[in-house]
């Protein structure tokens, strides 16, 4: 299962295919409180529809009134990025369910062939990590390997942002406790494997968005390739399946 962002990535490649105009807001920066972190992503297309989240509630309600009112059009028929800021004074931040008179800077990019989410999803993909600079004045993006993540850095040119592959769980032994994580992890962002060579142990397992292994440990982990987002959790309560994934 794909963590939020990525979701929010698929959506706007999908919309953009569709020819419905959708527009990927990030959060560059905040100062005080703010409900989501910078780098928090979502889309918003010409019919209003939204996937993902940059407050919580009240500025995408206001981003979908601006869909209405034609605001969004103009962004899109610009090709260019648009800097927003939410928040700038108490009376705004209320109005906009900002607490603590928090302030957020949004960016809002038109997707098109120059937004190269294709490129960068196959990239999350392949599990690689992938800066992206998106270019203020000619909403174009250039991607280059880089570090997982990190928070976005905006200034008057560029947002650079870090996307990484999703975090992935690796459970060792199809047993109560992995049911049960099974169950939270996915809807956490994570992707999760079941692994358990034991036919009797995976017989019951019915567990939708978890991917279930019969490999020996060891064989799926290297098969994997565990890397920094990744986490093996073990238990099966036999040592010669626990030992196996964690050597």
């Amino acid at each position: 299962m794909d963590d939020l962002d990525t979701q929010v990535l698929r959506t706007a490649l999908a919309w953009q295919a569709a020819g419905t105009s959708p527009v990927l807001v990030t959060v560059a920066r905040t100062w005080g409180s703010a409900p989501r972190p910078p780098g928090s992503l979502m889309v918003i297309d010409g019919r209003g529809r939204t996937w993902g989240s940059v407050s919580g509630g009240c500025i995408e309600d206001d981003l979908v009134a601006r869909v209405r009112e034609g605001g969004l059009a103009a962004v899109c028929a610009r090709g260019t990025p648009e800097v927003q800021r939410y928040g700038i004074s108490a009376e705004e931040a209320h109005r906009f369910g900002l607490p603590c008179g928090g302030t957020i800077e949004l960016v809002l990019e038109p997707v098109s062939e120059r937004s190269r989410l294709a490129e960068l999803l196959a990239a999350l993909d392949a599990r690689r990590s992938v800066e992206r600079h998106l270019d203020l004045a000619r909403g174009e993006v250039r991607l280059s390997e880089g570090r997982p993540d990190g928070v976005p850095r905006l200034d008057a040119a560029t947002l650079t942002s870090w996307h990484g592959p999703s975090a992935r769980l690796i459970l060792i032994g199809a047993g109560d406790i992995a049911d049960f994580i099974g169950r939270m992890a996915p809807a956490l962002g994570f992707e999760v494997w079941v692994c358990d060579p034991r036919e009797e142990r995976r017989a019951a397992w019915q567990l939708p968005g978890v991917t279930l292994s019969a490999e020996m440990p060891d064989d799926l982990i290297q098969r994997l390739k565990p890397d920094r987002r990744t986490a093996v959790v073990a238990l099966s309560h036999d040592p010669k399946l626990d030992d196996l994934a964690l050597i």
